[in-house]
């Protein structure tokens, strides 16, 4: 198995033939790394965790450009966003939280999940009057997509088993407190951006889920000036104290990892 990572949330999985696209997002002007649209379109299925731009805007265009040739699996809210640019939604599919979902050997088990609360202290930290006037040309684009594109309580958490290893993927840095989610999984794939307590957030979610090891993802600056690359510091210092045997792995972008 192999797993690849694009930049945000943006993962690649791969087991033999089956080759699966997680949350993909090209980033914007002055982003942090910059992904290759046609290795994005070598995928021919997309699972999507939640409704922001920065998850579910490349679908679509994924599935404009290459005519149909790749299936995305996401929810309601996800669907109904993707029929405003979608001539054709014949390969879309809306998965369910409590369903499972087979794409060859990999199998896929939709948990309810939670999105990170905002914070304005986080906002204004973020989109200073420096970095908004560097990345202006962003603006129109963020702030269209922001209207857009809705999380709307719908995000999901993957239940990945394959090739006998199990892995979680998380669309953002929160768990609902009514799901009972695996312990002990091998890897937590873990989103750290959001707010201005991400150690206290990745604490609480790791707390519950006692992984085997973490791959990071979302700590970049994918766009800019919404986002920023993360201070990772005070999370390694946190894990060293609170988790000290959870291995922790920071993905370079377009790199594959075997597991």
């Amino acid at each position: 198995m192999k797993i690849t990572w694009f930049g945000t949330a943006c993962f690649g999985l791969e087991s033999g033939e089956d080759r699966i696209l997680f949350d993909p997002f090209l980033e914007l002007a002055g982003g942090a790394y910059g992904a290759d649209p046609q290795e994005l379109a070598q995928y021919d299925t997309i699972f999507v965790t939640h409704c922001h731009f920065d998850h579910l805007f490349t679908a679509g265009q994924l599935v404009e450009e290459t005519d149909g040739d790749i299936s995305v699996f996401c929810t309601k809210q996800c669907c109904d966003t993707l029929e405003q640019f979608l001539g054709d939604e014949s390969n879309v599919v809306q998965i369910e939280k409590g369903r499972s979902y087979r794409i060859g050997s990999i199998d896929i088990d939709v948990l309810e999940g939670r999105h990170i609360e905002f914070q304005w202290r986080h906002i204004l930290d973020t989109m200073t009057p420096l970095r908004v006037l560097r990345y202006l040309g962003n603006l129109p684009f963020l702030f269209q997509a922001n209207r857009i594109f809705k999380e709307a309580g719908e995000s999901v958490v993957f239940h990945i088993r394959v090739e006998g290893k199990e892995l979680l993927l998380l669309g953002s840095l929160a768990l609902s407190p009514d799901e009972r989610y695996p312990e002990g999984a091998d890897v937590v794939i873990l989103p750290y951006q959001g707010n201005n307590d991400l150690p206290a957030r990745a604490r609480e979610v790791l707390g519950r889920l006692k992984p085997g090891s973490v791959l990071l993802s979302h700590f970049d600056n994918a766009f800019p000036p919404m986002s920023r690359n993360v201070d990772l510091k005070p999370f390694a210092r946190m894990m060293r104290a609170e988790f000290p045997g959870v291995r922790i792995v920071k993905p370079v972008p377009g790199k594959e990892m075997s597991l």
